[in-house]
């Protein structure tokens, strides 16, 4: 930008009445410039080619180290695939994550994981994620046995809103982390102690095992380092606790009191859907405002049955879903107390989805025909879509035969 440029967006508040004047010059002075303007036409778009940047459909990255972290944890580091036309990453707020795409035994399917490295990383061409592995997980244990330093991922560009936003937030921030749940705090924890995130971070970090505690000796040495802006506190839920200065049991309102004060501060929870139930009614006792609580999506309901409204007489029926997704139509089976977004995928329809979680809106899709059951707790769309019938498929369950028209994926 050259000096004449800059002057022209230097603002110089004067009084009320010669600002609102300075108005009524606005249109004459546009006109001028437009006169003056070259006729030659615009050949190169900096502000779309930038949105691509920052916003790509799809990143096409590779694994170029694995790094074990406990014995149920990895951290993977993905780095630009320019083969396949990647040669720069997204860049990211703090919090978000990936949704990737993978395909297992042919069937494509997505799913959403934290980036645990910080946004600077992206400039020097890696994120991290760091995967748990499930007990009985249909992707993580397809990971375990197939990725390897070399292994191709597709990805999305950095997704979701769990992230801090300093003219929305508190600078003292409390997170309340579960397990894997810890990843998005590693994010941010690395972006405040670098300076470019002015907040303050104290940590409740619930674990079931001392064993399997993510970023044990990282966070460690970052709060002896940075004592001034991070706070870790452990809490163990295992029977022999050795570990010296942590809590055992669980994250309660009388944990939270201890360390935090309540009203002063935001509220970060990011954890296992158990963990989520139990905290939220440890905060309820504080009377907070909902703005002060905020909270990652945490996926697909693994027992949709247990929700007190769900039609139990249907849990172990198996509907049709007729599927129109662009010019196909497919009839496949549903069973009730799996997501609508799950039968697509088992049908190898390759339906769209980010968050799995029901808050993106990318699986957005009609219902023709049909009900479904909504998790009350992930409601997120628009009275307008529920008005005309849209629905979320990742959070929506098969009640009855149905028709539907999904969008394809991009």
């Amino acid at each position: 930008m050259n000096e004449e440029d800059k002057e022209r967006f230097v603002i110089t508040v004067k009084s009320n009445t010669k600002d609102l004047f300075a108005f009524t010059k606005m249109v004459p002075n546009r006109k001028k410039r437009i006169e003056k303007a070259s006729n030659e036409p615009i050949k190169s778009d900096p502000i779309n080619a930038l949105a691509r940047i920052l916003h790509p459909e799809r990143q096409y990255l590779i694994i170029d180290e694995i790094r074990d972290e406990t014995k149920s944890a990895k951290t993977f580091k993905l780095v630009p695939d320019s083969e396949l036309g990647t040669s720069e990453l997204a860049y990211f707020r703090a919090g978000q994550y990936l949704s990737l795409k993978v395909k297992v035994n042919n069937v494509e399917i997505t799913r959403p994981y934290s980036i645990s490295s910080s946004p600077s990383d992206a400039l020097e061409g890696f994120y991290n994620i760091t995967i748990r592995k499930e007990e009985h997980g249909f992707l993580t244990n397809y990971i375990w046995d197939n990725w390897k330093v070399g292994t191709k991922v597709v990805s999305s560009g950095p997704e979701g809103f769990f992230y801090f936003e300093p003219l929305r937030d508190l600078k003292t921030i409390i997170g309340i982390a579960g397990g894997s749940g810890i990843t998005p705090f590693r994010s941010l924890a690395k972006a405040i102690v670098e300076g470019t995130m002015d907040a303050k971070l104290t940590l409740l970090y619930g674990s079931s095992e001392e064993d399997d505690i993510i970023f044990y000796d990282e966070f460690k040495k970052l709060e002896e380092e940075h004592p001034d802006k991070l706070k870790v506190i452990h809490v163990l839920s295992c029977d022999v606790v050795s570990l010296e200065g942590c809590e055992t049991g669980f994250i309660t309102a009388d944990i939270i009191e201890k360390y935090c004060d309540v009203k002063n501060c935001i509220f970060f929870i990011c954890g296992p859907q158990i963990m989520y139930e139990f905290v939220i009614k440890q905060l309820v006792k504080f009377e907070l405002p909902q703005k002060r609580i905020r909270r990652e999506a945490f996926g697909e309901i693994k027992d949709i049955i247990n929700y007190p409204d769900f039609p139990k007489e249907v849990a172990e029926k198996t509907f049709k879903i007729k599927a129109q997704i662009g010019n196909v139509t497919k009839e496949i089976p549903a069973m009730a107390t799996e997501s609508v977004l799950v039968a697509l995928e088992r049908a190898n329809l390759a339906p769209p989805s980010k968050c799995r979680s029901g808050e993106c809106g990318f699986c957005r899709s009609l219902l023709i025909s049909g009900d479904i059951y909504i998790s009350p707790i992930s409601d997120w769309r628009k009275a307008a879509d529920k008005k005309f019938n849209y629905f979320h498929p990742c959070y929506s369950y098969p009640i009855s035969d149905m028709e539907i028209r999904v969008p394809r994926q991009l």
